[in-house]
């Protein structure tokens, strides 16, 4: 299995206009967190990245591209049927190809010098399989996620084979569904934001889809199904993930992000040179 293609979802209400914030990067460039993220996928081999957009909104996001406009894709969600499917709308993109998939209103900073979207993707080829990113997860924020349960593979600390995924459970349905031997007392395995899928996503989809026309489907419903007819593993990751559309999400990715850069040191100086005459001045009230 070869991973050559990726799908970036932005065409919610409220992940739309995200995209078009402007970022400083880690080389200190001052870019948009869709070229952002663009560089992050293009870093980990893929060729092809298709964006799934709001009717209209590609014409806003073209100007965006950087250098990977040959690369990019534009694709139209005609309806607003929910994030299953805005991931199907891919479908003739991805063309029966397994493909990585992030969500547009997300920022990623690696701690480590391989990218969580490279790891992902190396596991995918070997093991031939779907693979989600996931982060443990203290129980009094899990109603905001999508939420694996499954076993630690043998002989390995990182990876997990699932077997029942759920959207936003509540911390009662977590601890009789989604408990996984090994983490933490009142942690749980949340979905962090990039999946490798394979092709059988699309046909999950397509028939929850059928099935159920006037509702919208959470993608962690056709997840579930996923894991119930094939091998589908999460890689638990200790980066950092930023929703951007939380309070506070864009500064603390810009804060991210450049502490990892290359005006770090700078950067660390002028804090501290700020909180220092912060409590200077507190103290002298």
């Amino acid at each position: 299995m070869k991973i050559k293609k990726a799908v970036i979802t932005l065409a919610g209400p409220d992940q739309r206009k995200l995209p078009l914030q402007s970022l400083i990067d880690r080389q200190g460039n001052e870019k948009s967190v869709l070229e952002i993220l663009l560089d992050e996928i293009m870093r980990s081999g893929i060729e092809s990245i298709g964006i799934v957009h709001y009717p209209g909104d590609d014409k806003t996001y073209k100007g965006l591209l950087g250098a990977h406009t040959d690369e990019v894709t534009f694709i139209s969600q005609e309806e607003p049927r929910g994030y299953a499917h805005a991931v199907y709308s891919a479908s003739k993109f991805t063309k029966g190809e397994s493909f990585l998939h992030l969500v547009g209103d997300h920022l990623y900073v690696d701690r480590g010098e391989i990218s969580a979207a490279t790891h992902l993707i190396t596991i995918a080829e070997t093991e031939s399989c779907s693979i989600s990113a996931v982060q443990p997860t203290r129980e009094s924020l899990i109603t905001r996620f999508g939420v694996v349960g499954g076993q630690r593979m043998a002989g390995s600390q990182e990876l997990y084979k699932i077997d029942r995924v759920i959207e936003k459970p509540t911390p009662t349905e977590a601890e009789q569904k989604l408990l996984v031997p090994g983490l933490r007392s009142g942690h749980y395995l949340c979905f962090y934001g990039m999946h490798v899928l394979t092709a059988s996503v699309m046909d999950i989809i397509e028939s929850l889809l059928k099935d159920n026309p006037d509702r919208k489907v959470p993608l962690s419903e056709a997840l579930n199904i996923l894991a119930s007819k094939e091998e589908y593993l999460a890689l638990e990751k200790n980066d950092l993930r930023f929703d951007l559309g939380t309070k506070y999400g864009l500064m603390k990715a810009q804060l991210a992000v450049a502490l990892t850069g290359k005006d770090r040191d700078q950067l660390m100086s002028e804090l501290l040179e700020f909180f220092v005459l912060k409590d200077l001045n507190n103290q002298g009230r």
